[in-house]
């Protein structure tokens, strides 16, 4: 069985939670960095990871790595890796995008060009041909320079992770759908608890959270790259893998997930997106400011994405917009929130100090996750105590 070094870029700060998911779905990691996780699989993990992984970018099968500081020893470098292992005479191939951090060579335009010329230079050897008319399947390149060391991966994903295929309309600064799921996953939240998202916009929060909570893959509704990498993946896999998420589809739960926002237009696309995804009946969407937040239920959640106050115009209103944030959260008894802002005085008009923060790029923004956490709900008693 053909094993890969697999590669998973994800948002900075989401590590941590990549690497978790991973190692849930059965995977080795053997490498977290800024930015990325690597782990070992074959071509089941493959599939498996591109469908299944809530909070990586895409899924890279990494070809190799070499050391370059002159365009001459990325040329040779790139040369000399395997590249007919993975691309058939007929395949389309290029580098779609370069990196460059803390390297002599730093220009992705000159990096892309010069490895692509390695590449048909390697693979007219190999197949003993002077042109490559290109019309077969995608094959994707992506490349890292880090302190001239660099690492290659073929796409297997191609469009972005975060494209799930249910958001048709979006939010004028919406949250991508997998940074959305990995807040999510940095609380405590578990579908037997409330959730209410009180800026909900498109919906992504609460609907990342109705995903999780019916076992609903992000990946199954969507086509990848490498669907059609036959020498690389059997197309049987795919089937396996798609079949594998099916089974563990739950819709019929029963959950308390809440989004709310103050455009009534936002309110209607977000309950469109909730259908596409399949969650409409698990998310209760209303029109509703955030100082209209109240609820009797206890031990609660807030998870949301507020204004920032990014546009000029908009920055003057933030002071009372997250003074209102506080006072509707201090009115709730028992209730966590989690909060994500590059608003640089959220806690000071909040009025409180989070629990914890944590820095997460949204995007290449700095952002904040204020994390001011409730008590934990009594532990049930066991069915046998109930009764004596």
């Amino acid at each position: 069985m053909r094993r890969f070094e697999l590669i998973a870029p994800c948002h900075f700060g989401m590590e941590s939670v990549l690497k978790r998911e991973i190692t849930d779905l059965g995977y080795d990691v053997t490498e977290v960095t800024d930015g990325r996780v690597t782990f070992a699989g074959d071509d089941e993990a493959l599939c498996r990871a591109n469908v299944f992984l809530r909070t990586a970018e895409r899924i890279l099968v990494k070809v190799g790595s070499f050391h370059a500081e002159t365009f001459e020893e990325l040329f040779q470098g790139t040369k000399d890796l395997q590249w007919e292992e993975y691309i058939p005479a007929d395949g389309r191939f290029w580098v779609a995008k370069a990196a460059s951090v803390k390297s002599k060579l730093f220009s992705p335009s000159d990096i892309q060009s010069v490895m692509k010329k390695a590449m048909v230079e390697r693979l007219k050897s190999i197949y003993n041909t002077g042109w490559f008319e290109e019309t077969g399947a995608d094959f994707p390149v992506r490349v890292f320079l880090l302190k001239d060391e660099v690492t290659v991966g073929l796409d297997s994903t191609g469009e972005s992770l975060h494209k799930r295929g249910y958001r048709k309309l979006a939010a004028k600064a919406p949250l991508a759908e997998n940074l959305a799921a990995g807040l999510i996953m940095l609380t405590p939240w578990n579908r037997e608890r409330i959730l209410v998202d009180p800026f909900c916009g498109s919906g992504t929060i609460p609907i990342e959270a109705a995903m999780m909570a019916a076992n609903i893959a992000p990946g199954m509704n969507r086509a990848f790259t490498a669907e059609s990498w036959q020498q690389v993946v059997k197309k049987r896999r795919w089937y396996d893998t798609l079949d594998e998420a099916r089974e563990l589809v739950d819709t019929s739960i029963d959950v308390d997930i809440q989004g709310y926002d103050i455009d009534d237009d936002m309110v209607g696309i977000a309950r469109q997106n909730a259908k596409l995804a399949g969650v409409e009946k698990l998310i209760h969407f209303q029109r509703r400011g955030i100082e209209q937040l109240k609820h009797h239920k206890k031990y609660g959640f807030i998870i949301t994405n507020p204004p920032y106050g990014e546009r000029l115009q908009e920055k003057k209103d933030m002071p009372a917009l997250y003074r209102t944030i506080g006072e509707s959260y201090r009115a709730l008894d028992s209730w966590s929130m989690y909060l994500i802002s590059a608003y640089e005085d959220a806690e000071r008009d909040i009025g409180l100090k989070s629990d914890k923060n944590r820095k997460i790029y949204n995007g290449m923004m700095k952002t904040y996750f204020y994390q001011f956490m409730g008590p934990k709900p009594p532990k049930r008693r066991a069915s046998y105590d109930r009764k004596q």
